[in-house]
């Protein structure tokens, strides 16, 4: 008489239900980590590659940085905290820049408009001297108009790249970092248009706020925002200078 015997396990319906809901289950979840984050880490990629690192008037770094500094304005700087920095606001972007000394000018112009052909982006809204980045670009710290002599410094946020939208705020600066040489940036004032073309580009940490400093030799232009996209770690800031001078 045999010590053992084997029954062979019968492969019902609803076992083979439960293992194909097991691995599409496993599958999505997959893919949807893959759609999460593949867009950062592939830009964190290209960055590294193709956008500079390194600025050349860099500020010495603190050992308290302006978002450690934003946090305990706007909120708890906890790691578990929920009572969160809000990158809606573009004074949280570079804390140090006002206690820096850094000061907006009044000038007599409340907005302004801003496209950019090659990502869709046309007659965006431009806050000057603005806050809100859901509302729209916002012309941060302004000592300008567009088109005069010194450095215009624009917020915009980013998003997602899966997510881009060029007619929302919310995400249409997120393709701005991809910008090449010799691209194309509208600023609109009524009817005046100025014309400027892209030159640099490069990340930064939120307290290098030398990239807000003001030039006066020529009409410059920085568009800058968040990255890796959908994320607030870094700054990108795309330079741009006017094709052509106005008269002194």
């Amino acid at each position: 008489m045999a010590l053992y015997s084997y029954t062979k396990e019968v492969n019902t319906t609803r076992r083979r239900l439960l293992t194909l809901t097991s691995y599409a289950s496993m599958t999505v979840g997959a893919l949807f980590l893959f759609w999460s984050f593949y867009p950062i880490v592939a830009f964190e990629i290209y960055s590294r590659v193709f956008i500079n690192n390194t600025i050349t008037d860099p500020i010495a770094s603190t050992s308290t940085t302006s978002l450690s500094k934003a946090q305990r304005v706007k909120g708890s700087d906890t790691t578990f905290s929920t009572n969160l920095v809000d990158f809606t606001k573009a004074s949280a972007w570079f804390p140090d820049s006002y206690s820096s000394g850094g000061q907006e000018k009044n000038i007599d112009l409340k907005e302004y408009s801003l496209s950019i052909p090659k990502l869709g982006v046309s007659d965006a809204r431009v806050l000057v001297g603005g806050d809100d980045l859901l509302s729209g670009l916002v012309d941060y710290l302004p000592q300008n108009r567009p088109g005069e002599y010194g450095t215009k410094s624009i917020f915009g946020h980013s998003t997602l790249l899966q997510n881009y939208d060029p007619a929302d705020y919310s995400s249409m600066f997120s393709y701005v970092p991809t910008l090449e040489n010799g691209d194309t940036i509208i600023l609109s004032v009524g009817q005046t248009k100025y014309e400027y073309q892209v030159f640099d580009k490069y990340i930064v940490d939120p307290d290098e706020i030398s990239v807000l400093n003001q030039q006066f030799d020529h009409s410059y232009l920085n568009l800058i925002t968040c990255t890796p996209p959908g994320t607030y770690f870094k700054r990108a800031v795309v330079r741009a200078k006017l094709a052509q001078l106005p008269q002194k």
